[in-house]
């Protein structure tokens, strides 16, 4: 990318840049507030009815999502203007999402210097094969591929996986010490978090809050997902790649309803956050309408959204994402 380039949509992106105290504060505070009051209410409802109470989680699960929107954005540091606050969030807000917040951070922000590049895969994205790489596997890898990037394992198995890597099994590229402590300290925290649980409302409030995340984490699944894997996606070699097409035509713009879009912190707009992560969620939506460099992201839609999860290898040929039935096709043709 040419230095001209980069100034030119640094310039549009940076009045969009940097926290709002009081619009930051507003949202943590009214967030957990109103998380808080959900679990309460969901914990209430239980005793009288599981069924009405099943029909609150959603609720609870909408509000964590919002929590680990407030924790990503403490991550890439547009929060709050204070690296020690942005710290002290990330963390508690990572605690409530389960997820050790220095080891995310290290390996989001490789995820943001490298989405798209077919040569440095790996980092906080799908993993994802290109057709050469796929025939060139033996047939037992070729089946857990296959089964590794099944929607329905993807999505409602993806919470299990993310917490047995993020726990467990961190990235080395990715993991320094400071990433295992932020790990066995997150770990021991949500003990202490479950403790807590069990001490006010026993089983049963432990138990709402892991369904209230399995959803959260399922949504998150799906969320990441289609920010990504698309049809149309972009993917280069690393010598061709380039950071503004990458952030712009590799990353979907998910047109959600106004209730979902304030549940998942914007988090839709993707392209404009890969651009300009230092923009807090709160403002990705001012800077997309007010650039028409910034409208020309893939649109993605609820339904387009579900229908990509058959979408599975990158087809070097064709330059877009296929799924195994079209490669089956191919075959057949």
């Amino acid at each position: 990318m040419s230095e001209a380039t980069r100034e030119s949509w640094q310039s549009v992106v940076a009045p969009y840049v940097g926290a709002d105290i009081l619009k930051s504060v507003f949202q943590l505070v009214s967030t957990l507030a109103l998380l808080i009051a959900v679990l309460v209410a969901t914990y209430w409802i239980s005793e009288r009815s599981l069924l009405l109470a099943g029909l609150a989680l959603p609720l609870a699960s909408g509000l964590l999502v919002r929590t680990f929107i407030i924790m990503h954005d403490c991550a890439h540091g547009s929060f709050l203007p204070s690296v020690r606050a942005n710290n002290i969030i990330g963390r508690f807000t990572g605690l409530l999402a389960f997820t050790p917040f220095d080891q995310w951070r290290r390996d989001h922000a490789i995820h943001h210097a490298s989405s798209g590049d077919l040569d440095r895969r790996g980092h906080g994205d799908v993993t994802t094969w290109t057709v050469r790489e796929y025939l060139a596997k033996t047939p037992k890898q070729q089946l857990g591929y296959r089964l590794s990037r099944h929607p329905l394992l993807l999505v409602l198995g993806g919470p299990f996986y993310l917490v047995y890597t993020l726990r467990f099994r961190p990235r080395s590229k990715a993991t320094g010490k400071r990433q295992l402590w932020s790990i066995w300290w997150t770990n021991i925290a949500i003990v202490g978090l479950f403790a807590f649980l069990f001490a006010m409302g026993g089983v049963r409030a432990m138990t709402i809050y892991a369904l209230a995340y399995y959803g959260a984490a399922v949504t998150g699944v799906w969320l990441f997902y289609v920010q990504h894997q698309f049809e149309d996606a972009y993917w280069e070699s690393h010598e061709e790649w380039d950071y503004e097409t990458s952030a712009i035509k590799g990353s979907s713009h998910l047109r959600l309803p106004k209730i979902l879009q304030w549940f998942t912190g914007s988090i839709g707009l993707h392209h404009v956050h890969h651009l300009a992560p230092k923009i807090p969620n709160y403002r990705l939506q001012k800077a997309h309408d007010d650039n028409p460099r910034l409208q020309t992201a893939p649109v993605i839609t609820i339904p387009s959204g579900i229908a990509a999860l058959r979408l599975s290898l990158w087809d070097e040929d064709r330059r877009r994402l296929i799924g195994f039935s079209d490669l089956k096709r191919q075959h057949l043709a």
